[in-house]
């Protein structure tokens, strides 16, 4: 029992909970109730004391023993008397002693199991958190200090496990979504070629229009098909950085040019703002993947006809890279859960244009690697993205 209750107190103290100093309390409480029952077991003593050998119970005391010797040990009255005074009227410090010594057994006894008791209502609370009991946790007044690191503790357990929870519901959710849509575009593909094979005389026209749908259909194939895997990468994958010092600019610059495709359709705009050349210490591909995921998102979320500034700046050894594009304003509340995997702003694109809703999970997470942050912000129809990297992590 003691083990496992210093195996409790020094798990609290790994997670960053103070107990040292909040200990006051109780060990104030004991030391009262320690000092109480040796009080109260001097006066008892006190009294046995001077009540039977030396005070106005010698005599009825004495009469008593000297009687159950006349009557039960056969002896005659001097005999008695002589015995009695031997044994205690001579031995007054021995039976003061050995009565000390009881109630100091008395004491031990009582203060430990009070103090056992403490461990046994730790030991319980901890097997309610591992049970995982909707009750509150409650323990004495002296323990306060614990009952609220303790709920504290069962709160952020339980909300693990509803995060958790509802990421495996949005990811079998998006695995039934991307199921069904794999089935639509593999339908025309088998469609348009099957009637490609048969209609061999077929104008040419109308040919090269077949083709042209199947070759969309296959692409909007593959990309579904990408999306699984991505799933099952994000889930096994541990993230290695090979560190290298990067031109910050030529990067920005080279993300923007290869999403023009992206952003000419709608006629928008991604412009690179560097007020100074900035060199970071990163891992190219995997930082260079987290500005794409981030563009991406700006550009399925942006105005048509809008530009999208890139830009960025060095301060105390850390180098912010802020993305700016002007469209609806994200609500606070998707915005605090924008990060998470598998989660989508927009639930409609789940069965069109939507990825997998993991593009920003695995940014923070590279980003975190690096040892950087990643934040959103929005309002007034403005939304940035910024990421902080160590400028020489």
């Amino acid at each position: 029992m003691l083990r496992r209750t210093q195996s409790i107190l020094k798990r609290f103290g790994e997670w960053g909970i103070p107990l040292k100093n909040e200990f006051g309390k109780l060990k104030r409480k004991m030391v009262l109730q320690i000092i109480s029952i040796l009080v109260i077991a001097s006066i008892i003593g006190f009294f046995i004391n001077f009540a039977f050998i030396d005070g106005v119970l010698q005599a009825p005391f004495a009469d008593a023993f000297i009687a159950f010797c006349e009557n039960v040990l056969q002896l005659d009255y001097y005999a008695a008397s002589n015995a009695y005074h031997v044994l205690f009227r001579q031995n007054k410090s021995l039976w003061l002693a050995i009565g000390f010594i009881l109630l100091l057994l008395i004491i031990f006894y009582i203060a430990l199991s009070r103090f056992t008791r403490y461990f046994h209502q730790i030991s319980s609370s901890i097997t309610m958190l591992a049970d995982e009991s909707g009750k509150e946790i409650e323990l004495p007044a002296e323990l306060d200090f614990l009952e609220k690191k303790l709920n504290n503790v069962k709160y952020k357990l339980e909300k693990r496990a509803r995060d958790a929870q509802e990421a495996e519901q949005r990811k079998n959710d998006l695995v039934v979504y991307l199921a069904h849509d794999i089935k639509t575009p593999l339908t025309s593909i088998i469609g348009y070629l099957s009637l490609l094979d048969e209609a061999r005389d077929m104008p040419v026209e109308q040919k090269e229009k077949y083709v042209t749908i199947t070759l969309d259909k296959s692409y909007r194939l593959e990309q579904l098909i990408n999306e699984f895997f991505e799933i099952t990468r994000f889930n096994l994958q541990s993230i290695i950085l090979e560190k290298d010092s990067i031109p910050l600019q030529h990067m920005l610059m080279q993300v923007a040019d290869e999403f023009y495709p992206l952003l000419a359709p709608k006629g928008q705009k991604a412009i690179v703002k560097l007020d100074e050349d900035i060199t970071i210490y990163a891992d190219g591909n995997k930082i260079a993947r987290v500005f794409n995921n981030i563009l991406k998102n700006a550009i399925a979320y942006s105005d048509p006809n809008s530009t999208i500034e890139i830009s960025a700046q060095s301060e105390n050894n850390q180098t912010f890279i802020s993305f700016t594009n002007t469209g609806k304003t994200i609500p606070p509340e998707k915005l605090k859960m924008i990060f998470e995997k598998f989660y989508r702003l927009d639930s409609a694109r789940s069965t069109q244009t939507g990825g997998a809703g993991l593009g920003l999970a695995i940014s923070n997470e590279i980003v975190q690697a690096h040892g950087g942050t990643i934040t959103a912000t929005s309002s007034n129809d403005t939304t940035v993205f910024t990421v902080m990297i160590p400028t020489n992590s």
